[in-house]
């Protein structure tokens, strides 16, 4: 008798339920890609990853050298993901690292990683803030990307200041992750931030037109205050990415809507899709019904908004299991897809100097600096300018500025359901963990190190392994 499914692939995962490291392979079955693990206690899980065959063994083929951080921060012992810090096993640096300056938050979401809210935890201080920033200094010499995040960091009482100092540092772009409430109510605030520019960038959480979906995930109808924030920032042209935190049936049909309206704004430059990682607080996310994959939101951004096409949106090579980009022109209200006319092996091998349409090896560089995580889209567009117009015949703008560059990312952070050892070694999204001293990726910072009851239940779990060193 034959299987029902192809075997394809072997990796490590975790137990949904207690967070043991198990074995799992990854099999194809009914043009589907699926997570089959066993653990020895709660027994077999089945947990879909992606519903796109041919897109996830092309993801095989965006695999590039990894990038080091100049140091790491901690031993490997026990194996990952029980030794985050960076340890020397980990195969990416930071292409873009978040710095908490505050627990607190002025909403209380129903999906939160970081559970905040008005009265949790404490702001941090600016002898600590600054001592964070040095620990992304010290471990990327100049960080691409930081950013500034909590809880909700526009509420810190020395916000200002906090910028002030991250200004001073040799870091090439600064974001504010923020649900711009703030922003919304004092036109000044965003004067103010404006200032900060070049290199600054608002992180905008946009997951909604719809009052049930934004209730649903934010707990209450913002929807005035984020059309009032995005109304601000367009007045002073401030570079603004709008962030959609996705799920399955609640706001997954938005996704061209949301696209539509972003491309219409003269300060969005791109609109990044992440799907809910069940960590922190998720309340009435159902993991079986209501996670989305990669794929899915893929499939649903070529179904909703038709001017891309499947070549359009390919895997980013740092991290290509859990990040897809796409980039594309906007001028005069048209819309010019960008990555279509990409050899993929030109982000991928430096050794090539060809690109399609073009023999330049210095736009062979702009690509591959171009196609990374850790760039801003202003920075990208100084250095293409008018490199792409060999690409675009039809296209007559010979005066490009960074508001005509527009980027879809796809960013899937890994939980204990879809969790793959092989990914998060690739991780390229970190947070710093003030109380360790590191540096820890995203993914496994909000499964093991956020609060003292997760690292109360880790150091269980390192008890029970035999260390590898």
């Amino acid at each position: 008798m034959d299987r029902p499914y192809i075997y394809y692939d072997f990796t490590l995962s975790l137990c949904s339920h207690c967070l043991r490291r198990v074995d799992a392979k990854v099999v194809f079955e009914n043009d589907q890609v699926w997570m089959l693990k066993r653990c020895p206690t709660h027994g077999p899980e089945k947990v879909l990853i992606a519903d796109d065959v041919e897109y996830y063994r092309t993801t095989r083929n965006y695999a590039k050298r990894s990038e080091m951080p100049r140091r790491f921060n901690t031993h490997t012992h026990y194996g990952c993901p029980y030794d985050c810090g960076l340890c020397p096993d980990h195969e990416q640096h930071s292409c873009l690292t978040i710095v908490e300056v505050t627990d607190r938050c002025n909403l209380a979401c129903p999906t939160c990683y970081a559970e905040s809210s008005p009265h949790h935890g404490r702001h941090r201080t600016l002898e600590e803030i600054e001592a964070m920033l040095d620990l992304v200094v010290r471990n990327e010499g100049e960080p691409d990307v930081v950013q500034i995040s909590g809880g909700e960091p526009t509420i810190h009482p020395q916000f200002f200041e906090i910028l002030d100092i991250a200004k001073t540092k040799p870091i090439r772009h600064l974001m504010v992750n923020t649900n711009g409430i703030r922003i919304a109510k004092d036109p000044g605030f965003a004067e103010r931030l404006a200032t900060y520019a070049p290199d600054f960038e608002v992180y905008l959480q946009f997951d909604s037109f719809q009052p049930h979906v934004l209730e649903s995930l934010r707990g209450e109808n913002l929807l005035e205050t984020k059309l009032k924030a995005i109304e601000n920032l367009n007045r002073v042209n401030l570079s603004t990415t709008l962030v959609m935190t996705l799920q399955k049936g609640l706001n997954d049909e938005e996704i061209g809507p949301i696209l539509d309206f972003a491309l219409q704004q003269k300060c969005v430059r791109g609109v990044t899709f992440q799907p809910t990682q069940v960590a922190g607080r998720t309340d009435g996310f159902d993991p079986a019904s209501d996670r989305i994959t990669l794929t899915q939101v893929r499939k649903e951004i070529l179904r909703q908004a038709p001017i891309f096409q499947p070549e359009d949106i390919i895997p980013v090579p740092c991290n290509p299991d859990a990040l897809a980009m796409a980039y594309a022109l906007k001028i005069d209200g048209q819309v010019f897809p960008l990555t279509r006319f990409i050899n993929p092996q030109d982000i991928l091998d430096n050794s090539r100097n060809t690109i399609v349409y073009e023999q330049d090896e210095r736009l062979h560089q702009h690509m591959v600096q171009l196609f990374s995580t850790g760039n801003s889209v202003e920075c990208a567009t100084n250095e293409l300018n008018q490199s792409l117009m060999c690409c675009l015949p039809s296209v007559n703008a010979p005066n490009l500025g960074y508001e005509n560059l527009f980027r879809i990312i796809i960013m899937r952070f890994i939980d204990a359901y879809d969790f793959d050892v092989r990914s998060i070694k690739k991780s390229c999204v970190h947070i710093v963990s003030l109380d360790d001293k590191k540096i820890i990726p995203f993914e496994t910072m909000n499964l093991f190190y956020r609060d003292p009851m997760k690292r109360a239940y880790l150091e269980k779990l390192r008890a029970e392994e035999v260390p590898m060193f």
